[in-house]
């Protein structure tokens, strides 16, 4: 137990500390620490974020915690290869593949994003590979419902056995011999949808990095447009509705190619 000489000591020392401290403090009790009503601290500086990258689109630049420090491997200048990055070349195309107006039926953002392989860039800006699986879906959908109700070729010849047993028969299944006739993988083939990215100015437009820019064929190109095709047909089907990208899918992609 301290004694007096101590306490009075230590209270002495606890009213010297009171009067300088610039706080507010009262002791709740005589011989009890104080307790702070508010914080003494000085102000913190606030926050200064970087607005400037936050106002720039999202497709247009690289974030930089997504960046290393250093590249891993060794630039090769002779596979350099630069992507468009005009927004009005990209309008043109989408007016050109999908007619008046169609550089107005997606946004900024889902413009380039469909329009984006994932090798560009290593997938950092994003890439439409679930796009264009939506839109493969919706394509392979109508051209089998085509094929459904279009007029066989080659007209069927009903055989019967010897049992006296009669095929089944019905109109709504005339055409399902189309779809073992010509099968739908032959119908939308890398070389045809790929033709038509090109005759749609897809090559000019698309952003990926090819493993050879002096063989766009043997890179891949064509694998390339054909997931650029199913990806906007999966876009406008997420923001204009399904119907519309039935529309867009049958008038842009399968009645040039002959699927009608």
């Amino acid at each position: 137990m301290a004694s007096k000489p101590t306490r009075r000591l230590v209270n002495a020392v606890q009213k010297q500390s009171w009067q300088r401290c610039s706080c507010s403090v009262k002791p709740t009790c005589s011989g009890s620490f104080p307790v702070r009503q508010f914080s003494a601290s000085s102000r913190r500086p606030e926050v200064q974020y970087n607005t400037e990258a936050e106002e720039r689109p999202r497709w247009s630049y690289t974030p930089k915690q997504m960046t290393a420090p250093f590249h891993p491997r060794i630039k090769d200048p002779s596979k350099a290869y630069e992507c468009n990055s005009d927004p009005v070349k990209l309008d043109r195309m989408y007016s050109t593949f999908l007619g008046r107006g169609g550089d107005k039926l997606l946004t900024d953002e889902i413009k380039w994003l469909a329009i984006t392989h994932k090798s560009f860039d290593q997938g950092r800006r994003g890439f439409n590979d679930r796009l264009a699986f939506l839109g493969r879906r919706i394509l392979h959908l109508q051209t089998t419902i085509i094929q459904l109700h279009s007029t066989s070729d080659t007209a069927s010849s009903s055989t019967n056995s010897d049992d006296g047993r009669v095929p089944f028969t019905h109109p709504a299944l005339d055409g399902l011999d189309n779809t073992s006739a010509i099968p739908r993988s032959e119908l939308l083939s890398r070389e045809r949808l790929g033709g038509l990215g090109r005759q749609m100015g897809m090559a000019e437009v698309i952003r990926w990095k090819p493993r050879d820019p002096s063989n766009m064929h043997a890179s891949g190109i064509d694998t390339v447009l054909t997931s650029t095709i199913y990806a906007i047909i999966g876009a406008i089907a997420l923001q204009k509705g399904g119907d519309v990208a039935v529309q867009v899918a049958r008038e842009r992609v399968l009645k040039p190619l002959g699927v009608s």
